[in-house]
């Protein structure tokens, strides 16, 4: 009797030991796993850099000077000994017009102009004549008149042939066509044997010969969109890639601005005219390209990058990940007044939209001018392939934090310091430092950023590890799926014995914990409540 006392009395010792036991047990791996996780997320070390604030569009190589070649007279091409893609020079044959018809009139202006020249000469000898006998009152005053008469109309015929005949002589020359200046030839519409009309007799215009353009001397028409327009000035250095030569960067100057604007797609873009030197020949008309304006640039700055930076809203969403506390961190924010302004970086919609690329207004709050512009020319398709993949590439830096209703944050973690891209003004937001005594929220004043570094003001010191928030951002939203799976399905997953003693507390519905399934036993705890 005392000994089954004594084995009852160990059965139930054993029975409340259980439940604790199997806590530890459970709770042991998950304090490995998080002290792996926090081991396992990715640092930079803040250190100098150069920072460059540049505007990009895309853009056609064109031409400066296109010139049109049309001919002043009609008639049938017996020549033309150029052809696409010849380069003349200035004064070289083009086309031979059939000069037949002007040669005749030529030649007939030319013996008209010698029969003026003899009547004028015979006129004049007559005037004289004239004059002496009127001296000798041989003749009368009239017939004195008759041959000042004479001298002048044959004066007046000797002016209009020489006229004529100038003309002629232009008629003439107008049905030889040279170059009107060095170049190459493009367009090529007519060929020999075509009969063509006169530029300047036809009421069509006449017809183009030929389109030529010195390559020498060329430019890039790119749309630059209006948000960034202003910081556009004539004279700027430009960068130009063109796709047909890739990784060779060419050099231009920013010729001008053009006032009218061009709408594509519903967004507003204004040309700018790109000068660029083109002496070897490379750049052709048609090429399309990319040129990048510089703006600003600071050399040798203390830089940190942008996907390490968040506003005060962000940073507490990811405080819990690497086990900070989020009441600490908006404590932090309000002493040191990083605000951030509304919807920072990667923030959620309202009701859970999904906001692109760090927010986009309104759902995301303030968004730059250069990152609404990307998005547009990707989303239209305005863009190289290729370069499309690499802008994604660098803006796509994991999911952002999670809306206010629980809905899918946006989805740039690293682009999300490509809200305040280019912005040269000193705004306060906080980064996540890793110390030998764990993580350490800092309030973090930044300047002049582009898409990938941001200039620290204060806050932060050159050789301190910064903790790149897109993998937590993508953590914490994987995570709050999970959690959100789980309590969708617990209902269905009651768990039983001395695991579900130690699960964790039941979804909205009872399910199970983090303990809920783990196997047989006496009953479900806390963590496996049915519906």
């Amino acid at each position: 009797m005392r000994h089954d006392r004594r084995t009852r009395a160990v059965a139930r010792a054993a029975a409340a030991v259980a439940p604790a036991l199997v806590a530890v047990l459970l709770a042991a791996p998950g304090c490995a796993r998080r002290e792996q996780a926090a081991s396992a997320v990715p640092t930079e070390t803040v250190t100098r850099r150069d920072i460059r604030v540049t505007v990009e569009a895309s853009g056609t190589i064109e031409p400066v000077d296109l010139v049109e070649v049309k001919s002043k007279a009609s008639g049938q091409i017996t020549r033309m000994p150029v052809e696409i893609g010849s380069v003349v020079q200035r004064g070289e044959l083009l086309v031979q017009i059939d000069p037949r018809d002007v040669q005749n009139s030529y030649d007939q202006a030319a013996a008209a102009l010698a029969a003026a020249e003899a009547r004028y000469d015979v006129a004049k000898r007559q005037r004289a004549r004239a004059d002496g006998l009127l001296a000798e009152q041989v003749i009368t005053a009239a017939e004195h008149e008759t041959a000042v008469l004479d001298e002048a109309n044959a004066r007046s015929a000797l002016v209009a042939a020489r006229t004529n005949l100038d003309l002629a002589r232009q008629r003439l020359e107008d049905a030889t066509i040279t170059a009107p200046l060095t170049g190459t030839v493009l367009e090529k519409p007519v060929a020999v044997g075509q009969v063509i009309s006169s530029a300047t007799q036809s009421p069509s215009g006449g017809t183009t010969l030929l389109k030529m353009a010195d390559l020498r001397r060329i430019r890039m028409r790119a749309l630059v969109s209006e948000a960034d327009i202003g910081r556009v000035r004539p004279g700027q250095p430009v960068r130009v890639e063109v796709d047909a030569f890739s990784g060779r960067p060419f050099t231009g100057t920013v010729e001008k601005i053009e006032p009218q604007a061009v709408v594509q797609q519903s967004v507003t873009m204004f040309p700018v005219l790109v000068s660029i030197s083109n002496e070897q020949g490379l750049l052709l008309p048609g090429m399309n390209g990319e040129v990048t304006m510089l703006v600003e640039e600071r050399g040798g700055v203390l830089a940190v990058p942008v996907d390490a930076v968040r506003s005060a809203r962000e940073v507490a969403t990811v405080a819990a990940t690497l086990g900070l506390d989020a009441d600490s961190v908006r404590a932090l924010v309000r002493r040191n007044g990083a605000g951030g302004g509304p919807g920072g970086p990667g923030a959620g919609g309202p009701g859970g939209a999904m906001a692109a690329g760090g927010g986009g207004a309104p759902a995301g709050g303030a968004d730059s001018a250069r990152a609404r512009r990307l998005r547009e020319r990707m989303a239209s398709g305005a863009m190289d392939p290729q370069r499309l993949a690499r802008l994604r590439a660098r803006t796509a830096g994991g999911a952002g934090g999670a809306g206010p209703r629980g809905g899918m944050g946006g989805t740039g973690g690293s682009a999300g310091g490509a809200g305040w891209a280019g912005a040269a003004t000193a705004r306060t937001q906080v980064a996540i430092v890793r110390t030998p005594s764990g993580f350490e929220p800092r309030a973090v004043r930044v300047g002049l950023s582009d898409f990938d570094y941001a200039e620290v003001l204060d806050g932060l010191k050159e050789g301190e590890e910064v903790v790149l928030l897109s993998y937590v951002d993508m953590k914490a939203e994987r995570d709050r799926i999970a959690s959100f799976a789980r309590s969708r399905m617990g209902g269905g997953l009651t768990s039983s014995g001395a695991a579900g003693s130690a699960g964790g507390a039941g979804g909205p519905r009872g399910g199970g914990g983090a303990g809920g399934g783990a196997g047989g036993g006496a009953g479900g705890g806390p963590g496996g409540g049915g519906r």
